[in-house]
C-alpha cells in the first residue's frame, strides 16, 4: 500500500470493501466483526483513526504499537476469529496524523467473530443468522475455493517435517517476530486454515491445501495424482525439449526447484533501486513461479507447464476464471483461486499482496530486458507471456547446455552414464545433493564456493553434501585440494 493509494480510498469513502473506525487510544471492539465479515465476502481494506465521514480523526502515537500488536495477536486467538487468520497492519502518518491500514483478502472458508458470522453489504457488517443463509455462505465458499476440500483420513504423521522446519526457517527470516514461531506444527495448520470441520456436515481433518504444502511427496501423488509442473528449456529442439525437469513434491519445495531451473537458464542481472542491488530476475520470476503454483485449480488434470524459450517465457496452469481474455494491468481486481496457500506463502515472503505480481513484472521487466513485453490471459488455462526482443545473455552457455554437450543430452542419459538416477540421490540425500553431483558432472574442478553460487546455497551446505556424497561412495577426490578434481563413481542401478 501507498500513501497515494491510501488517499484516493479515504477519498471514495466506505463501502463493501472499506470501512473507516476510529481508535484514538485503544483497539475498537467491534474490529474483528469488520475483519470477519471481509474474509467471509470479497475482502476489503480495514483503516483505524478514520471517523465513518472519512475525515481523519488519527491515533494517539503513544499507541500506535500497542494496537498494531493487539491487532496481530488477536487475529491469531479463536475466540475473536475462528478459524483464526493472521492480519498484518501499516501505519501511515496522513495530513501529519497516524492511521493503521489492513488489508484483509477474501478467505477460502467461513468466519466467525464470538458466537456470530458476518458477512458485508454496502452498508456494512451484518450477523448472518439463519440457517439458509449460513448454508449458502458455505456453499458459495465450497463450490468455488476447492483449497478446502477435507481428508478426513490425512494423518499429521503423513506430512514431511523437513518442510515445516524450513517453512519456519522462512518465516523465521521474513518476520522474526511471527506468533507462529512460538507455536507447534499442528498449531501452525490451524492457525492457517489448513485444518478445518465442516459445519454443515461435521467433517473435520486436514484440507486439500494442507496436503499440497506439507505432504510427503507420495501421499500428495495419492490425493492429487495428477499434479506437476513440467518445466522445459526450448532453446534448440522446438518440438521436444532440450531440458527438462517434472516437479511433483509439496509446493514449499516445488517453488525452489523451479526457480532452480530458471536460476540454471535465465542469466542474473542486477539494477540499483536507490541504496539496494536488486536481482530483476528473481523480482520478475518469482512473481510468475508462485503464480502458477498459489492460484492454480488442483483439481483440474491439467498441469501446469514453463516453457523458457530463446526469445520468450510461457506459463500455463488450470484455473477456475473469474473473466475471460486479456488482462488489462491498469484495470484488474484480483481474485484469490487459493487464499489459504496465498496466506501461506505470504507468511513465508514469497508472495505479496494480490495484485503485486503484475505490477513487479511491469515494473522491472523493461529493466531486465530491452523492447520486452508481457501478457497475462485469464481463460480455463491461465497464461503468462512474456517476450524477450532482445533476451538478455541469449548467446550465454547455461550449466545445462555444458552438461548436455559434455554428458549427452538429457537426465535419462546422464543417468545411464553414471549408472544411478539422479531422482535416487535427490530421494536419498537431498536435492541440493542432486545440484551438486550435476554440477560435478560439468566441471569436477568447480570449488564449492563456485557450486554455491550456481544452486544457491552457502559454500558450507555444499562442503557438507559433498561429505555426504564422498562417505556413500559416490564421489571421490582425485588429487590434491587444490590441483585435484572430483570424480563421480559409477554405482550399481539399485534392485
Amino acid at each position: 500500500m501507498t500513501e497515494e493509494k491510501l488517499k484516493k480510498i479515504l477519498g471514495a469513502g466506505e463501502g463493501i470493501a472499506v470501512e473507516f473506525k476510529e481508535s484514538q487510544n485503544a483497539l475498537p471492539e467491534n474490529v474483528f466483526e469488520s475483519v470477519c465479515a471481509f474474509l467471509n465476502r470479497i475482502g476489503g481494506d480495514l483503516l483505524l483513526g478514520v471517523k465513518n465521514s472519512g475525515s481523519i480523526s488519527g491515533i494517539d502515537p503513544r499507541k500506535i504499537e500497542q494496537i498494531k500488536t493487539a491487532l496481530v495477536n488477536l487475529s491469531n486467538n479463536p475466540n475473536k476469529l475462528d478459524p483464526p487468520f493472521m492480519i498484518f497492519p501499516e501505519v501511515f502518518t496522513i495530513n501529519g496524523k497516524k492511521v493503521i491500514y489492513v488489508r484483509v483478502p477474501q478467505s477460502s472458508q467461513v468466519h466467525r467473530s464470538g458466537k456470530y458470522i458476518f458477512d458485508r453489504n454496502e452498508d456494512g457488517d451484518f450477523k448472518v443468522k439463519s440457517s439458509a443463509a449460513i448454508s449458502r455462505l458455505y456453499q458459495r465458499k465450497s463450490t468455488y475455493f476447492t483449497e478446502n476440500k477435507i481428508f478426513p483420513y490425512l494423518q499429521f504423521k503423513d506430512l514431511h517435517e523437513n518442510v515445516f522446519r524450513k517453512a519456519r526457517n522462512l518465516i523465521q527470516s521474513h518476520r522474526p517476530d511471527h506468533p507462529w514461531l512460538t507455536v507447534s506444527n499442528d498449531e501452525i495448520l490451524k492457525s492457517a486454515g489448513l485444518y478445518r470441520r465442516d459445519f454443515e456436515t461435521g467433517k473435520e481433518g486436514y484440507t486439500l491445501a494442507a496436503a499440497l504444502l506439507f505432504a510427503k511427496d507420495d501421499v500428495l501423488q495419492q490425493i492429487v495424482p495428477a499434479y506437476k509442473t513440467d518445466a522445459l528449456l526450448r532453446f534448440e529442439d522446438q518440438d521436444h525439449y532440450d531440458d527438462r525437469r517434472e516437479i511433483r513434491t509439496n509446493l514449499v519445495d516445488a517453488y525452489d526447484e523451479i526457480m532452480l531451473f530458471i536460476r540454471s537458464h535465465l542469466p542474473d542481472k542486477f539494477y540499483m533501486e536507490g541504496d539496494i542491488r536488486v536481482d530483476l530476475r528473481e523480482k520478475i520470476f518469482r512473481e510468475v513461479v508462485a503464480n502458477i503454483l498459489i492460484h492454480r485449480e488442483y483439481t483440474n488434470a491439467f498441469p501446469a507447464r514453463l516453457i523458457i524459450y530463446r526469445d520468450a517465457f510461457v506459463t500455463e496452469n488450470a484455473n477456475n476464471p473469474v473473466g475471460h481474455g486479456p488482462i488489462d494491468p491498469d484495470n484488474f481486481c484480483p481474485h484469490p483461486k487459493n487464499p489459504a496457500i496465498v496466506k501461506f506463502f505470504q507468511q513465508l515472503g514469497r508472495a505479496e499482496e494480490l495484485g503485486s505480481g503484475i505490477r513487479n513484472i511491469r515494473k522491472y521487466l523493461p529493466l531486465y530486458s530491452e523492447n520486452s513485453s508481457f501478457q497475462l490471459i485469464e481463460q480455463d488455462a491461465f497464461q503468462i507471456k512474456i517476450n524477450f526482443t532482445e533476451f538478455p545473455g541469449k548467446t550465454k552457455i547455461s550449466q545445462t547446455d555444458l552438461v548436455r554437450k559434455k554428458y549427452g543430452r538429457s537426465r535419462e542419459e546422464l543417468n545411464e552414464k553414471f549408472g544411478r538416477s539422479s531422482e535416487e540421490i535427490r530421494k536419498k540425500f537431498g536435492r541440493n545433493s542432486e545440484e551438486i553431483l550435476l554440477q560435478l558432472l560439468v566441471e569436477p574442478k568447480a570449488t564449492a564456493e563456485e557450486i554455491a553460487k550456481v544452486i544457491g546455497i552457502t559454500s558450507r551446505a555444499v562442503e557438507k553434501n559433498i561429505a555426504k556424497l564422498r562417505e556413500n561412495g559416490i564421489v571421490k577426490r582425485i588429487g590434491s585440494t587444490k590441483s585435484g578434481y572430483w570424480e563421480i563413481i559409477k554405482q550399481d542401478k539399485e534392485e
